[in-house]
């Protein structure tokens, strides 16, 4: 109430300073015609300011008073304002919010952002969940046997150097109920996730490039392109070396002949997807480097004079990232690490 009464005031006080103001440009048009200057041909203007002043103070207070409530508002743009809502100043903030999008609207943009990478994702994971009882056994469940396609590779490509038990066989058993359809289900998210990340990658670009600069774009633009390529040879790498050979060391070793070794389908099943999907996050570590460097937050000094502080960060990692807690393991997972610690000072620009 207070609000409405302040407004109203203000508005009789301009409709007054309005009306006085008229009166006064009314009043010297007529003593301006009935002077004898007006007669004669007219004065210089100081003579008739000096007539107006004498003859007629008010216009004067009246334009006194006029300078004081009159503002360049418009008050049929302000009645709108307050009729809309009452909450917005006279002083631009309306065109101001209409110049970008509000807070709301990014919302709304982010809302269907993520509309449309649950969409792709659940598309991909329906056809994922439809194919693994077809390649289950030869893809997820391939480093338990002998026939695997990367020892088989390895064999050759040594000449015989790497040899590999023909009879090697890991029995794999399932101790619980919904083990089997829950195994259905991570299996098929874990696929589809890997699959559907260059969509997830295009749909975040899109919606934080508008915030960026020209120059900021041109060096993100690439590395979500490189990133994306990166990723998926992080996820070979830990699919075809690190997980086999891991799994491989790790049943083989056997501390008594009387032990037999059962893996539980769902322990085999969180080291399979743990160290693939973690190798191809690791494998952004090069690109993340040149990215940093091109905003200038770290050079190749910088990097090598605090090499040996990151080795023991990375084994720190390596030890985060592996299932288990063997040395084996660690290594496996500690020395990609490293080589890509150096070449991420390869590919950081010079100061």
């Amino acid at each position: 109430m207070a609000v409405k009464k302040k407004k109203s005031i203000r508005k009789n006080q301009k409709a007054k300073a309005r009306a006085r103001a008229l009166q006064a440009e009314t009043a010297t048009e007529l003593r301006a015609e009935n002077s004898p200057e007006h007669e004669a041909g007219g004065l210089n203007e100081s003579t008739t300011y000096d007539a107006e002043e004498h003859e007629a103070p008010a216009p004067a207070e009246s334009r006194s008073r006029e300078a004081e409530p009159l503002r360049p508002t418009e008050p049929q743009a302000t009645d709108s304002r307050q009729g809309g809502g009452g909450q917005r100043d006279d002083d631009g903030d309306e065109d101001d919010e209409e110049a970008g999008m509000s807070f709301w609207d990014h919302l709304e943009v982010l809302r269907w952002a993520l509309f449309r990478t649950a969409c792709v994702l659940l598309v991909a994971f329906c056809l994922w969940f439809w194919a693994m009882p077809h390649i289950f056994d030869s893809f997820v469940m391939g480093a338990t046997s002998s026939d695997f396609f990367v020892y088989r590779w390895l064999t050759q490509l040594s000449h015989g150097l790497i040899s590999f038990d023909p009879n090697f066989n890991v029995e794999i058993i399932n101790i619980e109920v919904t083990g089997p359809f829950m195994i259905h289900i991570k299996t098929s998210f874990y696929m589809a996730a890997i699959v559907t990340f260059p969509y997830i990658i295009y749909e975040l670009w899109k919606f934080i490039r508008p915030a960026l600069f020209e120059n900021e774009i041109r060096h993100l633009r690439p590395a979500f392109l490189g990133g994306t390529l990166m990723f998926f040879i992080g996820c070979a790498v830990g699919y075809m070396l690190v997980f086999p050979f891991t799994f491989r060391f790790l049943t083989e070793y056997n501390l008594s002949p009387t032990i037999t070794n059962q893996i539980n389908l769902s322990n085999y099943i969180g080291n399979f997807s743990m160290l693939i999907i973690v190798m191809g996050m690791v494998f952004e570590m090069p690109l993340l480097a040149w990215l940093l460097s091109c905003f200038g937050l770290i050079t190749k000094s910088f990097l090598r004079e605090y090499k040996r502080h990151a080795v023991v960060v990375l084994l720190a990692m390596a030890a985060v990232i592996t299932p288990s807690g063997d040395p084996f393991t660690l290594m496996i997972v500690f020395i990609p690490l490293y080589v890509l610690y150096e070449a991420s000072i390869w590919v950081v620009k010079k100061e």
